[in-house]
């Protein structure tokens, strides 16, 4: 593709005179999830000095210098659905790869080739999950030519988002699928460092010096110092749980047909870690509540956990909640717009983090989105998570307490000093500006821009090695 350039000799659209990007990003806003959240905030960051085109499946389709292009999927979403219903979910993981979302593959394609041939862009940036998504970038870069930026923002290999596969062969191909977008892509982001050094490790030299490291962030001016007008002592987790079964699942008896059905979803199931999806769970921090109010019987109904953000049915909450003995002092409510999740997260007297426990005491990758939202706002945070990069990214911060998942009587000690001090007139903030800057998605974006520009210099230096084509 032939690029036009304006009076200064950069870059230009056929818009305007500003470089411009086409984005593939399957979930945008105003969906919720951490890549729907992510690309948007990064992106409308860069519209400042980028026209940006997104091709996306749930993004609102809107123009201005972030237009977004909404496409819909292929997905046989009747099949889909008739095969869930007949609880075969395990014919799906076995035959739909990389994710479901490889239906909406060809329709980006399309809707990026279209874009591609309508305005003069300067590179690709797909945003993953999910990771077929990356197929999108793939085959447009082969068509198009331009530089392609790859962002993953779970590694398809880390272990603390990926600890089993279907089977051994699911588990080499997410691996091969890994090795392929990084060696394939002019520039790549990952949002954990311990994950990247492990993809980085088995890369040749010139492949791995592509990878870039650009964390999730927070927008200083959605959080605000509030007053904390409630006489009791609330708790807050915002985002999703995953140990709702393990609760049920813990007390339960399976009856004959429970336990070949167990046996037909596990068949074949290739496991990389164990996991303790408890401690995912209202269950340990819930326990340690009730230990709190039977030594002061005076904070009964003073001490509460609400989880913000719930996406499983509330009928499995409900049951997670009362197996675990801990529906008296936890409340569960759905998913909240985002522009209120700093709001909420404003109003508590303590945040409340845990991930889940690794068995084998090995040190994971994951860090969570809500860390760098925590650490934007004033209140004292307890972190119930594993060895690995969410402790040490954690460690030494104001106002952060660090507690292994599953040890309740720390839980028990940390949530009693607070709410010693809220109940008695003196609740605890803590002074976290300094690291604002760092925190910023405007931060984030100037990085993120780094990793475009040197995809497009990787790119162009190729060609330049290469010399002009010969007609």
């Amino acid at each position: 593709m032939r690029k036009q350039t304006n009076d200064n000799g950069q870059p230009g659209t056929g818009r305007g005179e500003r470089p411009a990007l086409l984005c593939i990003s399957q979930s945008f806003a105003p969906a919720t999830t951490p890549t729907a959240i992510r690309a948007s905030k990064l992106l409308e960051k860069l519209s400042s000095e980028w026209d940006i085109t997104v091709v996306s499946e749930t993004g609102s389709s809107r123009e201005g210098p972030l237009a977004v292009d909404s496409v819909r999927s292929r997905r046989p979403r009747r099949l889909l659905a008739a095969i869930r219903r007949l609880r075969l979910s395990k014919l799906l993981e076995l035959g739909v790869w990389p994710d479901d979302s490889v239906f909406w593959v060809v329709p980006a394609i399309m809707a990026g080739r279209r874009a591609a041939r309508s305005a003069n862009f300067d590179a690709i940036v797909v945003f993953m999950m999910p990771y077929s998504a990356g197929l999108v970038g793939i085959v447009l870069r082969r068509l198009t030519g331009l530089p392609l930026l790859l962002n993953l923002d779970d590694s398809p290999t880390c272990t603390d988002m990926h600890p089993h596969f279907p089977t051994r062969l699911h588990y080499l191909l997410a691996r091969a699928l890994e090795d392929f977008y990084v060696r394939r892509a002019d520039a790549v982001v990952y949002v954990s460092q311990t994950n990247l050094d492990a993809v980085q490790a088995r890369q040749p030299n010139d492949v791995a010096a592509r990878m870039h490291l650009v964390r999730y962030g927070a927008d200083p001016g959605d959080f605000r110092t509030q007053r904390q007008d409630s006489p009791d002592f609330q708790i807050a987790y915002v985002g999703a749980m995953s140990g709702w079964w393990a609760l049920i699942e813990q007390d339960a008896r399976p009856g004959l047909a429970k336990r070949a059905y167990d046996a037909w979803t596990q068949l074949g199931r290739y496991e990389r870690l164990v996991l303790d999806q408890r401690t995912s769970s209202p269950a340990p921090i819930g326990a340690a509540l009730h230990r709190l109010v039977a030594e002061q019987p005076d904070w009964a109904g003073r001490l509460q956990l609400v989880i913000y953000g719930n996406p499983y049915a509330p009928e499995v909450v409900a049951r997670a909640l009362r197996s675990a003995g801990v529906d008296d002092v936890v409340t569960v409510l759905g998913p909240v717009p985002h522009d209120q999740v700093a709001t909420l997260m404003g109003q508590a007297d303590l945040l409340f983090l845990t991930l889940p426990r690794r068995l084998d005491g090995s040190r994971g990758g994951r860090i969570s989105a809500k860390t760098y939202e925590y650490l934007m706002t004033d209140r004292p945070i307890l972190a119930a998570v594993p060895r690995g990069e969410n402790w040490d990214y954690l460690q030494n911060r104001s106002g952060v307490w660090l507690v292994d998942p599953h040890d309740e009587q720390r839980i028990g000690e940390i949530v009693a000093e607070l709410a010693r001090a809220k109940l008695s007139g003196v609740p605890q903030t803590f002074d976290r500006d300094a690291l604002r800057a760092e925190l910023s998605y405007e931060t984030r974006a100037g990085e993120f821009a780094a990793a475009i520009r040197a995809a497009i210099e990787r790119r162009e230096s190729g060609r330049r090695r290469l010399g002009p084509r010969r007609g």
